[in-house]
């Protein structure tokens, strides 16, 4: 099977749990389509038995079933990244291992694809995550919309399926930091999105904690955007031109009026601000400072420990 239907692309992390579900509810709901396909598992360095449980249904089925076996935890996207690069599928097709977003509804991402477009993202109906998570993703939804070009209704559901040209671009690329959904937005021709049911986790706890969330918005944001950079630049302009004005008023104060002693904590009030607009200022350049050291260093974005596949067919 060298160039399958369907490519489904699943990055796993301390899963081992979950797994069982997933693969009993994944080849069910494949076997269905009637069409060819291969599920591209990546193992993100789990600590637990996750590699077991996936070389099991390897064994069972060796012609469909392919890990990627990382060396260490190099995060989702560039597990999904390594798997991309293995896929051979006309359609690939990203799940995330918890279930919260079902196999069973894989058949509406093709439907999409099959009338003719070549991305299809999502977006959950319900969300059944916590408030907090919740109420950050919007957050960060709201952030994306206002400083990019990219129109995405639910940036962090990666329930998405991309045709292959989209695929080899995003290979192509060879971007260190970046988010996927949003680089295959950029080289869509004729992008949609559909609503997908979301569900609670099948078993274990959120990988993702409010630093995560915060980083990948980071990701998106520096790396789509010179937006963050303008506005930085806009306000210091503005600053500049607020502390000219003072420093001419208090020039004008002392020679007509005299030297004043009051006010001195208001000026250490200011003071203070300039200085933390300041260091923002560090940090925002600092982060498109360090994507590029990142793409010159060339350093490996990930190392795969074992790739486990039929070899006669891979």
């Amino acid at each position: 099977m060298k160039h399958p239907d369907i490519s489904v692309v699943i990055p796993v992390y301390n899963e081992a749990d979950t797994l069982p579900i997933l693969c009993e509810r994944l080849f069910k709901s494949l076997d269905a389509l009637g069409r060819t396909y291969e599920v591209i598992f990546t193992n993100d360095g789990s600590k637990d038995n996750s590699l077991a449980v996936l070389k099991g249904y390897h064994e069972q089925h060796p012609d469909t079933v392919r890990i990627i076996d990382f060396h260490g935890n190099y995060g989702q996207h560039m597990a999904i990244m390594a798997a991309f690069e293995k896929s051979r599928g006309r359609v690939v097709i990203n799940l995330d291992a918890d279930l919260q977003n079902p196999p069973e509804e894989i058949y509406k991402l093709l439907e999409k694809i099959d009338a003719g477009h070549d991305y299809v993202g999502s977006y959950r109906d319900s969300r059944k995550d916590n408030v907090f998570r919740t109420y950050i993703s919007k957050f960060m939804n709201w952030i994306r919309a206002s400083i990019t070009d990219i129109h995405m209704r639910d940036q962090g559901c990666m329930f998405r399926a991309y045709s292959r040209h989209i695929i080899d671009k995003i290979v192509a690329s060879h971007e260190r930091s970046t988010f996927i959904p949003a680089l295959g937005y950029k080289f869509a021709i004729n992008p949609a999105e559909i609503e997908m049911r979301h569900e609670p986790r099948a078993a274990g706890e959120s990988k993702y904690s409010l630093y995560h969330l915060i980083r990948v918005s980071f990701d998106l944001i520096t790396s789509f955007s010179l937006v963050p950079l303008q506005l930085f630049t806009l306000f210091g302009m503005v600053v500049s031109l607020g502390s000219g004005l003072l420093v001419f008023y208090m020039l004008l104060r002392r020679l007509f009026i005299g030297p004043e002693a009051e006010g001195v904590f208001t000026l250490f009030a200011i003071l203070f601000f300039l200085i933390s607009v300041v260091i923002m200022g560090i940090g925002l350049v600092g982060e498109y400072l360090g994507r590029v050291f990142q793409s010159l260093s060339q350093r490996p974005r990930f190392i795969i420990r074992e790739m486990v596949e039929n070899k006669t067919e891979g």
